[in-house]
């Protein structure tokens, strides 16, 4: 399911991280133990009442003087209007209403996207309140009083950001052709596979510009199959700073893999996998997404009888939390092995929809189990009652056990092993969670 995307924008100081905290709960969006995956949050999920969102923060904003602020501020309100369907407009009511607020507060204006404006630092709505109604000078509405700090108002105000939620946005998923996204690195050769795929297909239907973000949606039709291709190439603006630009196009894919069913990570045969293929694979395979690794520019290396066998072995071990995700080696400029793209793309998509019945998948862990004793500690062992699946788009698995504390990360992955050698699940993340059931 494509969840909403709601983004944070504000000078700095008022308060971004502590809501940003606040709403994301103590979860740390990433992964912690997953190697080579970003650190820093730049998203988060949030539920509230039946909505589930994904709450980006824009960046911080260096201060230095008050024009860089507002050229910063300006980037960030950009970087949310490409990239959000509802964005936060975060102000102080200490500091009250700043001419750098009013600049970025036209640029919201402006663009027609959902704009939720948020006062922060109202610790008391009483005494405050008269300093709050200056915000209406912005002309975004309704300010709402919050306190991020003691967490006031935030109820009220989750209800303005999920009242701009489209039905199209919540309900997108009835359009079921399968949705691809192609990312990676600027310069991989995103642009290529794309036309290259699409110019062999001819029966592209239109360009249909992403209509509330603006990465191209490319309709491909192969045989009797409709394919959406979801292009975050040509998303490199002019920007000043590389990191900022490395932020940016990392949010791109975030929002871009958030819409996919599966995700192409398109890498330079010639670089290897990089610093920032890993964040992007590490943000799909968070995400759950179907994965598969085209090494592109296969062409221009020198290969013996080893080389594939080397190099997925290079891959394999720096996305060592991905060992389910597919390679293919091939060439955009050639065409060579592109074909078999589309394949494994359709593999991957049955696999991610894979469902097995209770009693054959209680079959397999049984046997499992007999296999490997589960552990114990104290003299207490693990009990495995049984297993379900729950859910597809990942395929996702409950097991029932007597105790969680005693099912260790290893146990659960040796499990999952063993699901994978009997039904495959190529190319697909699997999730698990387990649950205690007492008396048994």
């Amino acid at each position: 399911m494509s969840k909403p995307i709601v983004a944070i924008v504000g000078r700095p100081n008022v308060g971004k991280s502590t809501l940003f905290n606040a709403l994301a709960g103590e979860e740390i969006s990433i992964v912690k133990d997953t190697p080579g995956v970003t650190r820093d949050r730049i998203y988060a999920d949030v539920t509230w009442l039946d909505h589930s969102f994904t709450l980006i923060d824009t960046g911080g904003i260096e201060p230095d003087s008050s024009d860089v602020i507002l050229s910063q501020m300006r980037e960030q309100a950009q970087i949310a209007i490409d990239t959000a369907d509802v964005i936060i407009f975060l102000t102080d009511v200490r500091q009250g209403l700043v001419d750098a607020d009013s600049k970025v507060a036209d640029m919201l204006r402006r663009s027609m996207k959902p704009v939720v404006l948020v006062v922060n630092k109202v610790d008391s709505f009483q005494k405050l309140m008269p300093d709050v109604y200056e915000f209406y000078n912005l002309g975004l509405g309704d300010p709402v009083p919050i306190s991020s700090a003691s967490r006031l108002g935030l109820g009220d105000m989750l209800d303005e950001v999920i009242g701009h939620f489209s039905k199209d946005l919540e309900e997108e998923d009835e359009d079921d052709r399968p949705k691809i996204a192609i990312v990676g690195k600027p310069n991989v050769g995103k642009s290529s596979i794309i036309n290259k795929l699409t110019g062999e297909n001819r029966v592209i239907v239109s360009d249909i510009a992403g209509t509330t973000r603006d990465a191209i949606d490319t309709n491909v039709v192969r045989g009797e199959q409709e394919y959406v291709f979801i292009d975050t190439a040509g998303l490199r603006r002019k920007s000043k700073v590389k990191e900022e630009l490395e932020r940016f196009s990392i949010i791109r894919t975030v929002t871009a893999v958030e819409r996919a069913d599966v995700v192409v990570l398109v890498i330079d045969a010639v670089e290897g996998v990089t610093e920032q293929d890993a964040k992007i694979a590490g943000i799909a395979h968070e995400r759950g997404k179907g994965v598969i690794i085209a090494v592109n520019k296969w062409d221009a290396i020198e290969k013996n009888d080893k080389t594939i066998y080397e190099y997925t072995n290079r891959i394999r071990t720096t996305l060592s939390y991905m060992p389910y995700a597919e390679i293919l080696f091939l060439s955009a400029l050639t065409g060579q092995r592109l074909p078999k793209l589309f394949d494994m793309i359709d593999m991957v998509i049955q696999n991610q929809n894979l469902r097995i019945a209770t009693g054959v998948l209680n079959e397999i862990v049984t046997e499992a189990v007999a296999l490997q004793q589960p552990p114990s500690d104290k003299g207490k062992r693990l009990k495995i009652f049984y297993v379900t699946q729950v859910a597809v788009k990942p395929p996702t698995f409950v097991i029932f056990v007597n105790d969680k504390e005693l099912m260790h990360f290893s146990y659960t992955r040796y499990l999952e092993n063993k699901i994978r050698e009997a039904f495959g699940f190529k190319g697909t993340a699997l999730k698990f969670f387990i649950r205690e059931r007492k008396g048994q």
